[in-house]
């Protein structure tokens, strides 16, 4: 029978970040019924863990979009680098080609402007019981594929097993551990069983996260998701393949029979006709092109151009625009990483050396024009980082593994990058660094390098591939020589890095992590040990205590709970030091033509480029006949 009470009587209201009251359609949308059993099933459109939905199927669209914006035009890109493959499941094989995963859906997604929400987008419906042992979902019946085949649930169930057998191997050892089976119901349903006495938590959302592959075309071209190649398969997103020049141009157009336009997810999305992304060798190359008009949209990622170099006639003339745009997501968490791995490496007193010799304030000052912060923590959010001594829930969690860790966890306050001064090289942090080299073992000869107590020289390889990179890392490069490091840079081509990182043959490099406001299973892919061979782990991290925490973060019921474990998580992973935390920054520096435009109100967690901005035929006509594109 229906139930009158909502959603919330069965998960805390925790308004996680305050984006505003459900609507009361939502709601009742997730209102649960009773099985046979008595266990509460629920029977929803979407799925979050902490929160009511937003959105119901009832709205007309999402609050962020226009949807009334035109249909047309192309939005033109560029890339740097090269690519061999358009198969981008096929990780540590080949390159694959930009925007590669734009031809496939999955079967549920993340809105811009909620924490956590999950919507069916193939699916009509999820229903799952209070204990979420298992979890149905009920497929769509207008979903085709780009070839007109209609999309089942034999398709998915397809998709899961293929993955399982030739996706990443992490993915494969997560699903044998978390799914007992996946079976069909009909032609549209389909049914997860989870494994029996492990935490619930992110399992829906990760089977609901499933793409659709079609099984009609594996099976009749013999494809693999694990090999490099350039053909691609059917998908059922709204922009498929048109053409490509393979390591020089890959060009989407627009499915014109796509199934899901009239979507309330997808009205106001996917706005442009095609998508061109133009390949350059260099950062440099791919500028001159956007200032010629061959590219006319850019992200910028470089300080120094955007603070010395938009100053070129298309923007003088006003053909393009220069633009900051407040990005409300959470920051990657950036820096230098040490392969942990490498046995020299696995010594914290010399990682803490070598990274008390890169200057944070005299590099933003003078190379990154005072745009950037200087990142602390790896969540750099209120609630999620460590600050401090831990106190309360976050000690709490600390406490049982108080053996297993350093005392200075307990006792000293949650570590923080160190400071430097306004010169180049800072002789106090120089002091210090030596200091931590002769408690690691290795002292500076007469010819000032360093070496061990065998005499043996402390060689370490930094390795890079992107050329704006080497104002930042050369002065860095010199003041570790200047403590003694015998320390190669390396800027390698974008293959060779690749594979490099990839198979962690390397010993320092530059990264960034993804971290989430919401952490779930992915946090032990990226930090954990099992994974620490993976392509997510970068560094090849692996601290028990951080298993122990990140398990325990499958099981919590409310935000303020997840908190605690992510800040307990924080703190033991600053302190490990195995990032030199670098810089932040919480905008998006933007130029373009000014032919695109957007939502008066962007959402908090994208900048929508590719999916909610549109174009202006008349200003672009304007442009076209000034002369301002190629």
């Amino acid at each position: 029978m229906s139930l009158t009470r909502t959603r919330t009587a069965l998960w805390p209201d925790l308004r996680l970040m305050a984006f505003g009251f459900a609507s009361a359609a939502a709601l009742l949308a997730s209102a649960p019924v009773f099985g046979e059993s008595h266990e509460t099933i629920i029977v929803s459109h979407g799925y979050n863990e902490y929160e009511d939905l937003k959105y119901s199927p009832d709205d007309a669209h999402l609050g962020y979009v226009n949807p009334d914006a035109p249909l047309g035009g192309e939005i033109s890109l560029a890339a740097i680098g090269t690519f061999d493959s358009m198969n981008p499941y096929a990780t540590g094989i080949g390159t694959a080609g930009s925007l590669s995963t734009t031809m496939y859906e999955d079967m549920m997604i993340t809105t811009a402007d909620e924490v956590g929400s999950y919507y069916c987008l193939l699916c009509e419906t999820l229903e799952y019981p209070e204990s979420q042992d298992w979890v149905i979902f009920t497929l769509r019946k207008d979903v085709v594929f780009s070839d007109g085949t209609p999309m089942t649930a034999e398709d998915i169930l397809f998709s899961f097993e293929l993955l399982k057998e030739q996706g990443t191997p992490s993915y494969a050892a997560f699903v044998q551990q978390t799914v007992a089976s996946a079976e069909l119901l009909d032609d549209y349903r389909l049914k997860f069983t989870f494994v029996d006495d492990i935490p619930r938590r992110s399992l829906i959302a990760v089977v609901g996260g499933l793409p659709a592959f079609p099984k009609h075309w594996y099976e009749e071209t013999g494809a693999r998701l694990d090999k490099s190649r350039l053909e691609v398969g059917p998908g059922t997103g709204e922009y498929m393949l048109d053409s490509l020049d393979v390591g020089r141009q890959i060009i989407y157009k627009r499915n014109p029979d796509y199934w899901g336009k009239d979507h309330y997810l997808k009205k106001g999305v996917g706005n442009y006709d095609s998508l061109r992304i133009e390949y350059f060798g260099d950062t440099t190359a791919a500028f001159e092109a956007f200032k010629a008009g061959e590219v006319t949209f850019r992200r910028e990622n470089s300080s120094l151009k955007w603070a010395t170099e938009y100053n070129f006639p298309s923007l003088e003339k006003g053909w393009a625009v220069k633009s900051t745009l407040p990005s409300g997501s959470l920051p990657s968490a950036r820096g230098f990483i040490f392969n942990m791995q490498n046995e020299k490496l696995q010594n914290r007193d010399l990682r803490r050396a070598i990274g008390m010799m890169f200057n944070f304030t005299w590099t933003n000052e003078n190379l990154q024009y005072g745009l950037f912060k200087q990142r602390e923590a790896f969540w750099e959010n209120e609630r999620l980082k460590a600050v401090g001594l831990p106190e309360g829930r976050e000690l709490e969690l600390l406490e049982p593994h108080r053996n297993d860790l350093p005392p200075e966890i307990f006792t000293e306050a949650a570590a923080l990058p160190h400071e430097s001064g306004s010169r180049p090289l800072d002789r106090r942090n120089l002091r210090a660094a030596l200091g931590l080299m002769a408690k690691a073992g290795y002292t500076p000869g007469d010819d000032g390098k360093l070496r061990d107590a065998n005499g043996k020289l402390l060689e370490i390889e930094f390795i890079e591939d992107t050329q704006s990179m080497d104002r930042i890392i050369l002065p860095y490069i010199e003041n570790l020589k200047t403590l003694g490091v015998s320390i190669t840079y390396n800027r390698i081509d974008p293959a060779q890095y690749q594979n490099r990182t990839q198979t962690k043959t390397f010993e320092m490099r530059d990264a960034a992590y993804g971290v989430g406001l919401v952490e779930s299973s992915g946090l032990s892919q990226r930090f954990g040990c099992e994974d620490r061979e993976d392509v997510f782990n970068g560094a090849g991290y692996c601290n028990p205590v951080v298993d122990a925490l990140a398990d325990g973060l499958l099981e919590v019921e409310t935000y303020e709970e997840l908190a605690a474990h992510v800040r307990a998580i924080d703190r033991i992973m600053r302190y490990d030091y195995f990032m030199i935390p670098v810089w932040t920054l919480s905008d998006h520096w933007v130029s373009h033509y000014d032919f695109y435009e957007h939502p008066e109100n962007l959402p908090p967690f994208s900048l929508g480029h590719l999916d909610l901005w549109w174009i202006n035929q008349d200003k672009l006509d304007d442009l076209k006949s000034a002369g301002a594109l190629r």
